[in-house]
Parts: structure tokens; C-alpha cells; sequence
């Protein structure tokens, strides 16, 4: 069950995709949490052909989780996170084409609109303007996009809920256990459980492709087998396998900000060097190790590393700057912690790897600054910045050490911890926990903060949905954009708009692109908080 303001965001990106009854079925998940047909029948207040339908569309879409309970038989649960994935749909698509080109983009589109299809289907339907050379070009590309992982097969358990796995497994385990189980047994039975979890994971990946054998020669040779698409198997689209390219874009553009567009550059061509293994957003760092060669390789030809660094020879060999940036990024100057925590990359000989967790807690810090940059000035960042570095610290402590006015101090921890950026814990001198008798530190809770962020994000994501759709149900723009439909008028709208109706719409059009561009920050901070959340058990 979401909380309130993902609630409604879930139930508005819903309902913007699969109208208002299918919008309705998707509120009541979200706000009753897990339920049966009948409930959701007696909570929706629709027919229950409504209700079956829209349950249809949900998990054809894979929103809804559908699980066998012993009590109330089948129960459906709202797919929180896939809903909010296709805030990115636009993106993802955009992404494909960037690799794969046109044909690519198709693919990925189609699958996104579609929930999950065979590749029968697939190509059946995009060959349509092109029947002879169609067929093959999408093949071969669907052969490319399922190899790499951006396509993954939709099997009978990606539609169970991961928790309800978790649980049934770690039950199973914990029944292996003779007598009273101690902490140590059950922390077992829990690692034994998720790495199951994980091991049916990866061996449903492997279900999408077949070994196709090849045709003999009339010499004995040993029989080659290479892989081909199963057609007989549903896909749908890998979202994380594209969120790799959003989080290493991310880092790209750290990289340059922090120190120049030359630093970006190497970075990008490090990415780049190992992006084909990075399948998981859960990595710490790259799996394999690259070397400056291959880093090379990856470089753009027009690229003029020496313009970004003061090297005493004109023309340096290009391993030399590459080098000379990788221990730039890696913080070499700098061997202590506090290096170590600003690097991007880590250095061992000549082999390269991007540390993925310690950017990852670097970018979540720095929206956390920028918040309360917005919110409370300099000031606020100081306090934040100052409670990071030192865990604890009392009022007094802090208005000493910030160089700041008592009588400033207070009213900004006030209006600080009323916003969770920072939070205060109580230490009581004496057994009795008096009040007065009590020391008041104050601290900054990291997984609290981002939580509340969050939630402040999601918020205004909803707005913004809302802004749009009010903004385009006003009655003289939603007469002129029905008409702008027809497709007399689309062909030739200086003829059959008149002038009023042209401003109008040229208003609306550059409204709608500023929501637009407001949406796409919102949600670049989500993802940088919630996606790259992922290592925040081993943050401070």
C-alpha cells in the first residue's frame, strides 16, 4: 500500500494512459493495499465485467502483482515502482533509437504500448509498410536488443510480487531449522532465500532464447549452436537495463561539472568501455576492469584532451592525458577518505573501474544540499554539511563551529527538522528522563530526509500532471484541439484555424513544454534518489 501522494500520482499516470474506470480499480490498490475480485468490486462500485477488465489491462501491463492466498484465494496488489517507470517511457524509446536507430525505437514503442508481445507479433505489425525488407531488419534488431538485455521475457513468476517470494522462502528455511533459531540462522535463512529469489531470476532471463544449430557441410565438423529469439515466449521491455544509460549520463554530466568537458569526456569513454556487462543498477562499480587502451578506443576522434589540462609539451601522447584525467577522477592527490568519497573512478595499475556507489552517494547528497540550498539559504547547507561531517551536535556546538548567531540558529534547526533535513535525538542525563535534565543533538537522518523528499517530489509531479490536464480541459482550448485533430485540419491548419485559434494553440503548445521541461528535472531527482537508493544500507 503507497502512501498518500504516490497514491495519487499512480492513480493520474493510470488514468492519463487507461481512462478514469481503470484509474478507479488502481486508486482502490493503492489506497486498501492487497485485495480479492470481490473487494475490489464492493470498494470500486463497478460492474464486476468492468472490474475483470481493467484487472486484464493491469497485468497485461504488468502493474498488477496477481498471488494465491490461502485465505482469500487470488489477491491482487499494485505494482508501485513499474507504474511509476513509465514516466520514463518517453525516454526509454528515445534511448533505443540512439542505439539501435529507427527500427529499434519501433520495437521498444510497441512493447511499451502493448504491456508484452511475441516477436511473431512484433514483426507482423511493423512490417506492414515494408513487407520484403521489414521482417529482416526487425529481426536482426530484436535478436540485438533481447541479447543485450533491453528485452527480457515475461514468464509466471514476473508476476508475483517479490515480497510474497521472499516471505515463502524464508518460511521454507526457517522450517529446516531444529529447536529455537538463533540471529545468526535466521540472517542465514534470509541470504538463502534472496539468493534463490536471484537464481530464479536469472534463470527466467534465459528463457527468451533458444539454440538454433547450423546447417552440416558434408565434412565432419564439430556442429556449431548459436542463440536465436524464442517466438513462442512474451517480452516486455527491461527497464533497468535502460536505466544503466540514464544513471552513466548522470555521471557524465558530474564529471564535467566538477571538473571540466574534457574529464566528462574520459569518464564517458570508461562508461562506454564496459556498458555491454553493466546489466544491474545494483553494482557497486563496474564488473570487469578496463584498460587505457580500451578506454582510448572509446574516445570520439575530433576529442582535444590536451585543451583541458596545462601539460609541459605541446602535444602530449593521448595515453599520457588519459592518464593524467583517470587520476584526476580517482582522486589520486588526495589518498585519504575524504578523496576516496569525491572519486569517480579507481585506479589499480592499469586497470579502470567506475565506482558507481560512492557517485551514487555523492549525487543523492548533493539534491539533498540543493533543497535546502532553495529552502534555507547558505546557512542551511552549512548546518547540513557541518552535522554530515561531525554525526552530533547540540545547538551551542553548532552556532561555535558554523561561526553563526545563537538567535539565527534556532528558528533555522526548527524550520529545518519541521522539513526532516535534519532530525534531533534526546540523551537523558538522569534515569528519569527528565526534561530539563537532557541533552538535545542534533543530526542529519539521511534515509528519513530522502523518504520525505520523496514524497515532496512525487507530490509535485502530481501537480504538474494535474496543471496539464486542467489547463488543456479549459472549454475554448479543448474545442480548439479537438478540431486541430481532424484530419482535414492537420493537413493544412493555416487554412482551417483562424487566427485567434492558432495563438491559442501556440500558447498552449509552449505551456505544455514548459511543464514538460519542469516534469523531466522532477523526475531526474527521483531517479537520483530512489534508483540510485539502491546502496543506501551502506550509507552513514
Amino acid at each position: 500500500m503507497a502512501d498518500a501522494d504516490t497514491a495519487r500520482l499512480c492513480t493520474e499516470i493510470v488514468r492519463s494512459v487507461f481512462g478514469p474506470l481503470t484509474a478507479a480499480i488502481a486508486s482502490v490498490t493503492l489506497t486498501h493495499g492487497r485485495l480479492g475480485f470481490a473487494q475490489l468490486v464492493r470498494f470500486s462500485k463497478q460492474k464486476p465485467r468492468t472490474v475483470r477488465a481493467a484487472i486484464l489491462v493491469l497485468v497485461q501491463h504488468n502493474l498488477l502483482w496477481h498471488a494465491q492466498s490461502d485465505d482469500e484465494g487470488e489477491v491482487f496488489e499494485m505494482n508501485v515502482d513499474e507504474c511509476l517507470l513509465r514516466l520514463r517511457y518517453g525516454r526509454y524509446v528515445w534511448l533505443a533509437e540512439q542505439l539501435y536507430g529507427k527500427p529499434g525505437a519501433e520495437i521498444v514503442e510497441l512493447v511499451l504500448d502493448h504491456g508484452k508481445l511475441r516477436p511473431p507479433d512484433i514483426i507482423s505489425q511493423l512490417s506492414v509498410y515494408d513487407p520484403i525488407k521489414g521482417p529482416a531488419v526487425l529481426s536482426q534488431t530484436l535478436h540485438k536488443l533481447v541479447d543485450e538485455g533491453y528485452l527480457k521475457p515475461s514468464t509466471l513468476l514476473s508476476h508475483l510480487s517479490p515480497r510474497d517470494k521472499r516471505i515463502r522462502y524464508e518460511a521454507e528455511e526457517k522450517k529446516k531449522i531444529a529447536g529455537f533459531p538463533t540471529a545468526k540462522e535466521l540472517r542465514e535463512a534470509k541470504e538463502v532465500a534472496e539468493a534463490r529469489l536471484r537464481r530464479e531470476e536469472e534463470e527466467a532471463e534465459q528463457v527468451g532464447m533458444k539454440r538454433k544449430a547450423k546447417d552440416h557441410t558434408f565434412k565432419r565438423k564439430a556442429v556449431e549452436d548459436e542463440m536465436e529469439v524464442d517466438d513462442e515466449v512474451y517480452f516486455r521491455v527491461n527497464c533497468e537495463r535502460f536505466n544503466v544509460h540514464i544513471r552513466n549520463k548522470l555521471i557524465e554530466g558530474a564529471a564535467s561539472e566538477r571538473f571540466n568537458q574534457c574529464a566528462g569526456t574520459v569518464l564517458k569513454a570508461t562508461l562506454k568501455a564496459t556498458e555491454s556487462k553493466q546489466r544491474k543498477m545494483s553494482d557497486i562499480r563496474s564488473v570487469d576492469p578496463t584498460s587505457l587502451a580500451n578506454i582510448a578506443m572509446h574516445l570520439p576522434e575530433d576529442v582535444d584532451l590536451a585543451s583541458g589540462l596545462l601539460m609541459p609539451s605541446k602535444k602530449p601522447p593521448i595515453m599520457t592525458l588519459i592518464k593524467e584525467y583517470l587520476g584526476i577522477l580517482a582522486s589520486m592527490d588526495n589518498p585519504t577518505a575524504a578523496g576516496r568519497a569525491a572519486s569517480f573512478v579507481s585506479l589499480n595499475g592499469s586497470k579502470v573501474q567506475v565506482e558507481f556507489e560512492i557517485i551514487a552517494r555523492r549525487l543523492r547528497r548533493r539534491v539533498l544540499e540543493a533543497v535546502a540550498r532553495e529552502r534555507h539559504g547558505d546557512e542551511g547547507v552549512r548546518i547540513i554539511r557541518l552535522l554530515l561531517d561531525t554525526a552530533m551536535m547540540d545547538e551551542k556546538q553548532i552556532s561555535k563551529v558554523g561561526m553563526m548567531a545563537a538567535k539565527d540558529v534556532r528558528p533555522l534547526l526548527a524550520a529545518m527538522s519541521a522539513e526532516a533535513l535534519v532530525s534531533l535525538q534526546e540523551v537523558p542525563k538522569s534515569a528519569d528522563r527528565n526534561p530539563t535534565r537532557m541533552f538535545y543533538l542534533w543530526f542529519v537522518d539521511l534515509q528519513k530526509a530522502y523518504s520525505v523528499l520523496l514524497g515532496n517530489m512525487y507530490k509535485t509531479l502530481y501537480n504538474i500532471a494535474a496543471r496539464r490536464q486542467a489547463e488543456q480541459d479549459e472549454p475554448n482550448l479543448k474545442a480548439v484541439l479537438e478540431k486541430r485533430q481532424r484530419s482535414d485540419v492537420s493537413q493544412d491548419e493555416e487554412r482551417f484555424l483562424t487566427r485567434n485559434e492558432r495563438e491559442l494553440l501556440a500558447r498552449w503548445d509552449k505551456k505544455r513544454e514548459k511543464l514538460t521541461v519542469l516534469e523531466m528535472r522532477v523526475e531526474e531527482a527521483v531517479f537520483i534518489l530512489r534508483d540510485l537508493g539502491i546502496f543506501a544500507i551502506n550509507e552513514d
